[in-house]
């Protein structure tokens, strides 16, 4: 299968409720991204928060010779760019998957907000707390298993179950597998490969189905 016809599903977690939308529109401009642009670079300064509106981005790392790890997809009513809280730099690059739209807010609005709402606040450091957590066990991830054991666990948290079994219903390519879990393309593939062959899963309609536990789990 081919890096453009071969794929598999993502999506986040996070969303913001109606009343925090409602709240930060009022204090927010929109603006529309093109697929592939990148709009926020690691290192750089910055004093905007960006909430999705429509489409995906990803947040990833890249090293000097151009390689990637995706930390995270993010997709409509999640946000990035609070970290900027702090007056540090950018932790990590974000660029659109597909074609966004977002609410734009900046840094000064973001701030008032947070110390005028007691309840958004405490919401914030929720999913700040969350996201600690889902990058420890990350890190763990990429420290104590092997890569069939990262695939089974990234196909895992990306499955729903559907009629009695778990599927994954969004589409990422084995390209996308390979920088979410730290590996390389042709890696994936022969994990796919042998995947197939094995019976673990099964995929149809560009939607794989997970028939029993996945290899390489620790």
């Amino acid at each position: 299968m081919s890096d453009k016809d071969d794929t598999v599903s993502g999506a986040g977690a996070g969303a913001l409720d109606d009343a925090e939308m409602h709240a930060l529109s009022v204090r927010a401009t929109e603006q529309t991204y093109q697929k592939n642009v990148v709009i926020v670079n690691e290192g750089d300064q910055s004093n905007m928060i960006f909430i999705i509106l429509s489409g995906r981005v990803k947040v990833f790392l890249r090293n000097a010779d151009g390689r990637e790890m995706v930390i995270n997809v993010l997709g409509p009513r999640e946000y990035f760019g609070e970290m900027i809280i702090d007056e540090g730099p950018r932790s990590a690059s974000v660029a659109t998957l597909e074609t966004c739209r977002f609410m734009i807010i900046t840094k000064t609005d973001f701030k008032t907000l947070v110390a005028s709402d007691s309840d958004f606040a405490l919401k914030l450091i929720n999913r700040l707390m969350h996201r600690v957590r889902v990058m420890t066990e990350d890190i763990r991830s990429l420290a104590l298993m092997d890569v069939y054991g990262r695939v089974a666990r990234l196909l895992l948290e990306l499955s729903t179950e559907r009629d009695g079994h778990l599927v994954v219903t969004d589409k990422l390519t084995q390209q996308d597998i390979a920088e979410r879990v730290g590996s390389s393309r042709e890696m994936i593939s022969r994990i796919f490969k042998d995947l197939l062959t094995g019976g673990y899963i099964s995929i149809e309609n560009k939607r794989i189905t997970i028939n029993r536990d996945l290899p390489g789990r620790r």
